[in-house]
């Protein structure tokens, strides 16, 4: 299997990481290819949400620091075709992170594991977060005297009560799922046979759900979040208008109406 693989089955793709040996740490084949498979689901249009997890009860523990971190430190060189990808494209890294690149698609992050450092940066990048009891969330950049970059000074502030978000990011300390889900950090936390079809189950509502209606209220919600509420609501009629006017907004009601499922064809 790849270190990331990607499959897409009835509108919902799922994303693994598949490098538990080293808790998937993000070496250069995986960056291109975690960037590749955000791509691939901004493009195609029969994806209406994503799930990111990891296979044999891990997650991610951020980036190789063998690996990645001596190459964009220039401390070493490119060794293999992904190591020269990267230095000759570095916004590699940030669409990996989902810091720089929107997929445009709602992404379902199922945590099966520690997310540390990088790892818990792809989750604030992330729309729904499902953990297993247990796991460790945060990033420890600072205690190897680097900076969470990857969109961590912005996002935790806003995702999680401002001084805890200070304290993780100036400690390096890491919280339990339970405390992340107490500061509502994470949906749901559900023991680890539960993980996956806890994950599955909210894709699935999603991807029943008017396509370009999902779509329309997460660009909202994102592109409004912080502005000042006046034009927020100005912003927010942009994304909703154009809904109105497609082929599923009339669809939904008339199979509302007639008592039956709808079927959106995204048009």
């Amino acid at each position: 299997m790849s270190l990331v693989s990607y499959e897409v089955k009835d509108h919902i793709a799922t994303v693994r990481l598949n490098r538990p040996k080293m808790r998937n740490a993000l070496n250069p084949e995986m960056i291109v290819r975690l960037a590749d498979a955000w791509a691939s689901i901004r493009e195609d249009n029969d994806v209406r949400v994503a799930i990111l997890t990891g296979v044999e009860g891990s997650f991610c523990s951020g980036a190789d620091l063998g690996e990645l971190i001596p190459l964009l430190s220039g401390a070493k060189e490119p060794k293999d075709e992904w190591g020269q990808k990267i230095q000759e494209d570095r916004k590699l890294i940030s669409k990996a992170l989902l810091r720089d690149f929107d997929t445009e698609t709602p992404v379902i992050a199922a945590i099966g594991g520690h997310a540390i450092a990088g790892g818990m940066e792809i989750l604030q990048g992330c729309d729904i977060r499902v953990a297993i009891p247990d796991v460790k969330l945060g990033v420890q950049e600072v205690k190897w005297a680097i900076v969470p970059g990857g969109g961590s000074t912005v996002r935790m502030p806003r995702q999680m009560p401002y001084a805890k978000a200070m304290e993780l990011l100036l400690t390096g300390d890491t919280i339990s799922s339970q405390e992340a889900l107490e500061l509502g950090f994470l949906n749901y936390v559900v023991p680890a046979e539960q993980l996956m079809s806890k994950a599955m189950a909210i894709a699935e509502t999603i991807a029943g759900n008017g396509p370009l209606a999902v779509k329309a209220i997460r660009a909202s919600a994102r592109a409004c979040l912080g502005l000042p509420e006046k034009e927020a609501l100005r912003l927010e009629t942009k994304y909703a208008m154009p809904v109105l006017a497609t082929k599923d907004a009339r669809e939904g009601p008339r199979a509302f109406k007639e008592k039956r499922k709808p079927v959106y064809r995204g048009e």
